[in-house]
């Protein structure tokens, strides 16, 4: 006999009332400081929803939240400051939600570590996959638990166009993002029959603190044209309420992602190489 959904569902469940019709529903975003977490923010306040902000940097995720107020009164954004590359991080920012019902969670929180993996420091990569990889799984296996105990709910989860090739001098965040790639896809089918549906998002290359954070901002992909997060965070947000399985953002990294899918590794790992080279050639 095949389980309904509620009683599939794990030991610990929170099993939420549905919201009142009167209520707005609420977005939960992580990464949400800057860049597409914060545009993400702004897309569901726009579109009806009220939003809690998450990430790691008390004074910047604050500064978003203000901004954010200002532009969209009509929605109420909040904020909740937590490390989600910990165990104790993420567990800290779910029980913070007490028992209000998460419509749509957008797993956007993410970082990266760039440079020969042999000579990149160990700290910091694990630290990126903790929080790319473990912290991103371990918020969505909790929240995707109370949706399905509540009978709703959309989960986007940010990936990357790199997902679809090898990543030389971002080994790491390459491997990451295509991990994501693959949990998000592979989950979603699992969901197939469940009223709860899984988006990835894929954005390419964006104007964004990414490049600053990862030592990247004297390389050609960060010298050369990025989206708009803005831009990134609209599309994303149409294809996560349409259903849709996943979202390339921008035109031109569409025509990449189709060639990626009938290019060889090897091709894909000398562009990604080429696109990551510095100009002092420490990438060379």
């Amino acid at each position: 006999m095949e389980l309904g959904w509620c009683g599939a569902v794990g030991r610990g469940t929170r099993r939420r009332p549905p919201m009142h019709a009167t209520e707005r529903p609420l977005a939960l975003v992580t990464g949400a400081s800057s860049g597409i977490g914060r545009e993400l923010a702004r897309q569901f306040g726009l579109n009806g929803h009220d939003v809690i902000m998450a990430a790691d940097g008390r004074e910047k995720l604050e500064e978003a939240r203000m901004r954010l107020q200002g532009d969209v009164p009509a929605a109420r954004f909040e904020t909740l400051v937590a490390d989600l590359s910990t165990r104790e991080g993420v567990d800290r920012l779910y029980r913070s939600l007490g028992a209000r019902p998460i419509a749509v969670l957008a797993a956007n929180a993410g970082g990266g570590v760039a440079g020969r993996f042999s000579e990149t420091d160990l700290d910091d990569e694990l630290s990126v996959i903790q929080l790319n990889v473990s912290g991103q799984v371990h918020l969505v296996k909790l929240v995707l638990r109370d949706m399905l105990a509540r009978g709703e709910g959309r989960i986007l989860i940010t990936s990357s166009l790199v997902s679809l090739s090898p990543g030389p001098f971002m080994a790491i965040y390459a491997a990451t993002k295509a991990f994501l790639r693959s949990f998000g896809l592979a989950i979603r089918n699992e969901l197939e029959h469940a009223p709860v549906t899984v988006t990835v998002l894929m954005p390419g290359a964006t104007e964004t603190d990414f490049f600053e954070s990862a030592d990247m901002e004297d390389t050609n992909i960060a010298q050369g044209a990025k989206d708009d997060p803005a831009d990134v965070a609209k599309e994303a947000y149409e294809a996560l309420m349409k259903g849709s399985a996943q979202v390339v953002s921008g035109t031109a990294n569409k025509l990449r992602a189709a060639a990626a899918r009938i290019t060889p590794d090897t091709a894909l790992a000398q562009i990604n190489r080429d696109q990551a080279r510095s100009e002092d050639g420490r990438q060379d």
